[in-house]
């Protein structure tokens, strides 16, 4: 089968799927639709399909873009029109998540998986409200036991729906922690006593050197009297 006759099938898979869809699932469910052809396409067939799927829909013709988010490819809608669409499902929509469930969220993205004991380690504040609005969130999951903490405390990790929140494809795409605190470091400024008055600091130096040659001189002819 050729590349331009996969791509209708991916985009009707994309489109209809109500998850995000990986490459490998989109093989497997076009080969198991044509299982009757002799030449199955395979997973490079698929990938060069998305690209030319993606480079189609990037251009300003269309509202929406297939994008890698939530662990696959998904058809999104571009930015300019969110604003747009959010009407339809009013403040649900556009609510956003507290500076504290922000934190919460963040502490547990980074070291996942974690206990709430050692996300309030880090916050210093009780985490229960937070983590428990994240879970119905569904942003976080509930991910097992820390076999070698005492009482066996819960675990909790990032969701595909995290994912899909931030538009990203995996916890691999978040900004490194070095880089973001790259970004704040300020350049100190190079400050110079010279820059206070008109006379720079040599003549400055220079005239003291020449005073205290004077006044050494002076001395030393008094002393000779």
């Amino acid at each position: 089968m050729e590349i331009s006759q996969i791509i209708p099938h991916i985009e009707a898979l994309v489109f209809a799927s109500e998850k995000a869809l990986n490459a490998n699932d989109i093989t497997e469910l076009i080969n198991n639709a044509f299982g009757f052809l002799e030449e199955r396409i395979t997973l490079d067939q698929v990938e060069s399909a998305l690209n030319g799927i993606q480079e189609k829909y990037s251009t300003e013709f269309y509202p929406f873009e297939l994008k890698q988010s939530g662990g696959g490819w998904q058809f999104l809608t571009k930015p300019d029109f969110h604003k747009t669409i959010a009407q339809l499902n009013g403040d649900k929509f556009l609510k956003r998540l507290s500076n504290a469930a922000l934190e919460s969220l963040a502490i547990i993205a980074y070291k996942q998986p974690i206990t709430k004991g050692e996300v309030e380690a880090i916050r210093g504040v009780n985490s229960d409200y937070s983590i428990q609005k994240l879970l119905e969130k569904e942003l976080i999951v509930i991910s097992g036991r820390n076999e070698n903490m005492p009482g066996k405390p819960l675990v909790y990790a990032t969701s595909k729906n995290f994912m899909d929140y931030f538009g990203i494809n995996s916890t691999d795409d978040l900004p490194k922690i070095r880089e973001v605190l790259a970004e704040q470091i300020v350049e100190a400024t190079v400050v110079k006593p010279e820059d206070f008055t008109d006379t720079s600091v040599l003549d400055q130096t220079q005239d003291i050197n020449e005073s205290e040659t004077e006044d050494f001189d002076t001395q030393d002819s008094s002393s000779q009297e």
